[in-house]
């Protein structure tokens, strides 16, 4: 099962880390309590934090990481394990990284200071807040209204489907400040939670459970130093820390199945059917043949994104190849785990009816398949053009 930490892709730290995390999940992540949400979050995060497995997660040694920049195969490497053993596990891991992974980019000294050394330790929740009721896959659309006021900006408006909603501490909020229109005239601003005027409280329930929720913005006041990087430039710093971290959803996916793989594998070894095994009946063998090459050809695109990155590549149509493949895979993957399962494959409690669940909302975050298809159709006219 780990015979691509063979490949050249990584290097000796990153198959220590990989044994390393397995080890850890091994011992802390098998009886998680996922009925209080919101408490096993918290519980999660503290865990691995204390752990220092949030090292990886942001960027600068300074401030708790373990690089002065943000090592993609290393995220990839903590997503596809938490994955494997725990969906609530990665998904902490995963907000961690996305809702400080502007910060790392584009703060300043004190902005790294104050937040991204508590997310480190586990202390601190981070959030990233750019989807609207209106625009989700059409970030540009915006309307969130954050608008200039002596050394204040004042936010007016509604994001949506917002993870760690109502548990974060703090939010990286995208908001139309007006230099221009569309994509021009976005900037990002750090608002912690109960600041006044945030209202964080709208829950929302989706198939696998995680902290969502919607924030309205009512008159929201915040100092100018809230502001993340340079004013009207909040765009490209969205775009910028998505290709980061879209590569690591392509893990999280790779790591559900993975699970799904070992798990139907077992099950056709033991169960017994037609005086055999189903391991022995050629249609069984045929779905974990197809499961199979399914698992390594996401791995290898995965993996190529994420070292691309790490050595100064433009990753954006190789991140949206990963994520497109390899979410669309593991849905593949999963399903087929369960019809191997048969009926026991959609009683509630079993692992393949928790990742059948647990992979669907990896094909629309971050970029639905079909948007990862339109950029990686772009960026190939872009190079043909050129």
């Amino acid at each position: 099962m780990a015979s691509h930490l063979d490949w050249p892709f990584f290097n000796p730290s990153h198959r220590a880390l990989a044994s390393e995390l397995r080890e850890w999940a091994a011992s802390n992540l098998n009886n998680i309590d996922h009925h209080d949400t919101d408490r096993a979050c918290r519980q999660l995060a503290g865990a691995i934090g204390r752990a220092g497995l949030f090292r990886y997660s942001v960027g600068g040694k300074a401030f708790g990481g373990e690089f002065e920049g943000i090592d993609t195969r290393s995220i990839c490497l903590v997503r596809e394990t938490m994955a494997e053993f725990d969906g609530l596990a990665d998904f902490v891991c995963a907000m961690q990284g996305l809702g400080s992974g502007a910060i790392t980019l584009e703060g300043t000294p004190q902005q790294k200071e104050q937040y991204l050394t508590g997310v480190a330790r586990g202390e601190l929740i981070a959030a990233f807040a750019l989807t609207e009721p209106d625009s989700g896959s059409d970030v540009a659309a915006m309307q969130l209204e954050a608008r200039r006021d002596g050394d204040a900006y004042i936010l007016n408006g509604q994001k949506t489907w917002i993870s760690n909603g109502g548990i974060a501490d703090f939010y990286v909020v995208f908001a139309r400040t007006g230099e221009a229109p569309g994509a021009r005239g976005i900037s990002a601003f750090i608002v912690e939670a109960g600041t006044p005027g945030l209202d964080d409280s709208q829950r929302l329930e989706v198939i696998a459970p995680h902290p969502l929720s919607t924030l309205t913005f009512t008159e929201c006041r915040v100092p100018a130093s809230a502001l993340l990087g340079a004013p009207a430039q909040g765009f490209k710093l969205a775009m910028r820390t998505l290709d980061i971290f879209r590569t690591s959803v392509a893990a999280a996916a790779l790591g559900f199945a993975r699970r799904a793989l070992c798990e139907a594998t077992n099950r056709t070894l033991n169960r017994q059917m037609f005086g055999g095994t189903l391991s022995q009946q050629p249609l069984a063998q045929a779905m974990l043949a197809d499961m199979a090459t399914m698992v390594d050809r996401s791995a290898l695109l995965t993996y190529r994104a994420a070292w691309l990155r790490d050595t100064g590549e433009n990753v954006t149509k190789e991140a949206a190849m990963a994520k497109l493949t390899a979410t669309e895979d593991a849905q593949h993957v999963i399903d087929m785990a369960v019809q191997l399962f048969g009926g026991a494959g959609v009683q509630v409690g079993n692992i393949v009816e928790s990742l059948y669940r647990e992979i669907r909302a990896l094909r629309i975050y971050e970029g639905a398949t079909e948007v990862q298809k339109l950029i990686i159709a772009r960026e190939l006219l872009k190079e043909a053009r050129a």
